[in-house]
């Protein structure tokens, strides 16, 4: 329904298929001010504007809203159609399917944030744990002795078995498990302190 001036226009009967030219004639008749034209225009076209918004909006009184929006601007400004650019009934569909989008864009969410529990597959302190373990183990592999910290790399990064490590590194295979054993006590004193 529009409303200017306390006046409430309801739809009276369907009016027949409109023309490029009634509807021009009906426009310059708005433009004068005549409120017979402006009913005719909204019985006219009201249905498809209003059909366009509830289809998008699903909401019977946010679509009357923008069905009122649409018809107060033409009645306040209708030279905002452009005949050379289509149909008043086409162009009345656009504006009201804009129209629609920028209010569903507006709306505010119905539901707190706070009240929606997301999924997750995995435990969140559990993967922060592990990451400062990680972070603590790195800064600790920093500490060893070079040949203790590359042995151990070469075990554990590279997949290297201990006879694989001595025999890349021409060191005795005591040596190399040596190497990783005491790396490995140091690490693990490190974590647990």
């Amino acid at each position: 329904m529009v409303r200017e001036n306390n006046v409430q226009h309801t739809p009276r009967s369907p009016l027949p298929p409109a023309s490029t030219t009634e509807d021009a004639a009906l426009l310059t008749q708005v433009k004068l001010g005549d409120e017979r034209a402006m009913a005719d225009l909204y019985d006219r076209y009201s249905r498809v504007v209003y059909s366009v918004a509830l289809r998008v909006l699903r909401d019977p009184s946010a679509a009357e809203d923008i069905l009122q929006e649409i018809f107060m601007q033409i009645w306040r400004s209708p030279d905002s159609f452009i005949e050379t650019r289509g149909s008043l009934g086409g162009w009345l569909a656009v504006v009201a399917r804009n129209r629609t989008i920028d209010a569903l864009r507006r709306r505010r969410p119905m539901d707190s944030t706070s009240d929606i529990d997301l999924a997750s597959s995995y435990n969140l302190a559990d993967e922060a744990e592990r990451q400062r373990m990680m972070d603590k183990a790195r800064g600790i592999l920093h500490t060893l002795p070079t040949e203790q910290r590359k042995t151990l790399e070469m075990a554990f990064f590279d997949g290297l078995t201990h006879a694989e490590i001595a025999e890349m590194t021409g060191n005795p295979l005591g040596t190399v498990k040596t190497r990783i054993r005491s790396a490995l006590i140091t690490i693990r004193k490190a974590l647990q302190a």
